[in-house]
């Protein structure tokens, strides 16, 4: 029978020991940093009953006849095991950041994105149509007519009880109530037609209100006789050209100015009534008497160039 000689037989016994060594050093390692992370005694927080002390983590206690790689195995599902007993049964919500949709973003680009031109800033996205055109067509353009001067007039002195854009949403309304603002028709209205207009659901006007425009028109049938016309009255008390204001900012537009007190002064003389110096601005406002445009608002342009014109009054 085949022998082994002494020196291979040192040499097998030296490398077994080595071998058994190492996975000693390998399990004490393992047990001593599991039990630093998971404690023994730690016991689960649901309903399960398991518990870390139940399970025999004794990594040592392997079969001195095992080999290497069984103990490496062994002590492997062990780990497993008890990791999966410590570990929440709950799984971390992850926050997931909400996508806008392109069709939003496209959207969100058109709102600012805009080819209007430059307004004055009290016109905004919320103005009602009405009031925008009135500001883009009429507000301070020059006026020489006598009947639509009356009607600014009339319907600056509203200015008390509304804004102008419930103003022009019944402008036709009064045009038609007023006979079209023709000085002469109103100044000859009685008591019967006051009455009508005033009990008029639709035009929503105080009697005294109706009552002040008919006196007006019959104080205006005086200044004709004196002036020639209402316009040359107006007009001669900015020297037949209108007054151009440069304001960069909504809180530089005044309410009122020296020339509308003057104005103002003047036809209370004269018996007209609700035409104090606010009011009587605003008229000069809307009858182009004075351009508040502000300047980077693209009628401003428009109503200078109309306003450098010769007088034209007719």
């Amino acid at each position: 029978m085949y022998k082994a000689s002494p020196n291979r037989r040192a040499i097998l016994e030296k490398s077994k020991s080595v071998r058994e060594k190492e996975t000693k050093q390998t399990s004490n390692f393992f047990a001593k940093h599991l039990k630093r992370i998971y404690p023994i005694t730690l016991q689960r927080s649901t309903s399960s009953s398991f518990s870390l002390s139940s399970i025999s983590l004794s990594l040592s206690q392997n079969s001195t006849d095992s080999s290497a790689t069984d103990s490496t195995s062994t002590l492997e599902q062990r780990i497993s095991l008890a990791l999966g007993l410590i570990s929440s049964p709950r799984r971390r919500e992850t926050f997931v950041p909400k996508i806008i949709p392109q069709q939003q973003d496209r959207r969100l680009y058109e709102d600012f994105k805009s080819d209007e031109p430059k307004r004055c800033n009290w016109i905004t996205k919320k103005s009602d149509e009405v009031y925008v055109t009135f500001h883009d067509q009429q507000w301070g353009v020059p006026v020489y007519d006598d009947n639509l001067l009356f009607e600014f007039l009339a319907m600056s002195g509203m200015l008390m009880d509304y804004n102008w854009t419930e103003i022009l949403k019944r402008k036709e309304l009064f045009r038609e109530a007023f006979c079209e603002f023709d000085p002469n028709l109103v100044a000859n209205m009685g008591e019967k037609e006051i009455t009508e207009i005033a009990s008029n659901k639709a035009i929503m006007l105080q009697e005294s209100r109706v009552r002040c425009i008919v006196d007006n028109a019959r104080c205006i049938t005086k200044v004709v006789k004196e002036f020639g016309s209402f316009s040359s009255y107006m007009w001669g008390f900015v020297d037949y050209k209108p007054i151009i204001n440069r304001f960069k900012y909504s809180r530089n537009v005044p309410l009122r100015s020296p020339k509308a007190e003057i104005i103002s002064k003047d036809m209370i003389k004269r018996g007209f009534r609700f035409v104090g110096p606010v009011i009587v601005h605003s008229f000069m406002q809307a009858a182009g008497l004075t351009i508040d445009h502000l300047v980077d608002c693209f009628r401003h342009g428009d109503c200078v160039s109309l306003a450098e014109r010769p007088w034209r009054h007719i």
